[in-house]
């Protein structure tokens, strides 16, 4: 017998259902956009799910702003603390692990045991780059061969803040996929999430604000990814920007790409054959090439004094 049915057999008053409120998420806090406008998001088969953020260009400088300052001591942190915050992070998404996978089936129009299989990979691949926080310096840099009474020495250094368009349609295993790289380096991260299906993102960011991430570090805005691409692709105070949540459209990656060359800013693509980004196998290994990719490399002579 379902509630309904017993409720009208016992007459007791139908109860209402609490609909979430969704916010966005910035520089630690849950502030509502700066425009107070808000967007309809429905399911695979169209049903209404809930009101999400809407956000303005001015939601996108706050978002810059506290990645900014939240940067010093993300990036000055020791690589093995930044590896344990990120293995908290995994810990509290497996703890909230079926509110994510029942997110993520009506996200994507997936059943239950394929959604709860994303999770599952989302989790691990949390876990996969909190290993590598200590390590990539080992495969990034080391001593150089020199001649002379010196020694060179190269090292990885974080970017700095990096504005991330998040996948379209892999609402959460490539939320992480592209944001857990830009963390475990020590960059700190603006992201833009699916405008299709944001609410495993404003979801995990609850996730982060009760784990141990400092505030700023990760700031998660939701609306329409073009709208927010541009003001963060142009900011100059925005060190690196991945496309992939662009890539579907080739006209805004270019315009992205031109605003991105104003200040020099690092431009990651989708690897090649990767097609609209959204092509990418996110359930592959997915190796270092992300790491790399917001990472400078500083080099440094000292002499031996023989």
């Amino acid at each position: 017998m379902s509630e309904q049915t017993a409720q009208r057999r016992t007459g007791a008053p139908r109860r209402l259902g609490v609909l979430k409120t969704y916010k966005l998420f910035v520089g630690g806090k849950f502030p509502r956009s700066e425009s107070g406008r808000v967007y309809e998001v429905v399911d695979a088969k169209g049903e209404w799910l809930a009101n999400a953020p809407l956000s303005s260009r001015k939601d996108a400088r706050d978002a810059v702003a506290a990645a900014r300052k939240a940067f010093p001591g993300w990036s000055g942190a020791t690589a093995y603390n930044r590896g344990q915050v990120l293995f908290r992070v995994a810990e509290m998404v497996e703890g909230r692990r079926a509110q994510f996978a029942s997110e993520v089936a009506a996200a994507e129009g997936l059943s239950a045991a394929r959604a709860s299989a994303q999770v599952d990979a989302a989790i691990d691949r949390l876990v996969w780059y909190a290993g590598w926080t200590d390590k990539i310096a080992q495969i990034a840099g080391g001593p150089n061969p020199v001649a002379g009474p010196f020694l060179n020495v190269s090292t990885p250094e974080p970017t700095g803040v990096v504005a991330v368009l998040a996948p379209q349609r892999s609402s959460l295993l490539g939320l992480v996929s592209v944001l857990g790289p830009v963390l475990a380096g020590g960059g700190t991260a603006v992201l833009v999430a699916s405008e299709r299906a944001p609410l495993p993102a404003l979801s995990f960011a609850e996730v982060l604000a009760t784990s141990d991430v400092p505030g700023g570090v990760v700031n998660i805005l939701s609306g329409r990814t073009a709208e927010l691409a541009a003001p963060l692709a142009a900011h100059r105070d925005v060190d690196a920007l991945d496309l992939t949540g662009a890539c579907r459209d080739p006209e805004l990656v270019r315009e992205l790409e031109v605003a991105a060359a104003e200040n020099l800013k690092r431009v990651h693509r989708p690897r090649a054959g990767a097609g609209d980004g959204d092509a990418e196998d996110w359930t592959a290994e997915p190796g270092t090439g992300r790491l790399l990719a917001f990472l400078e490399t500083k080099t440094v002579w000292h002499p031996r004094g023989d």
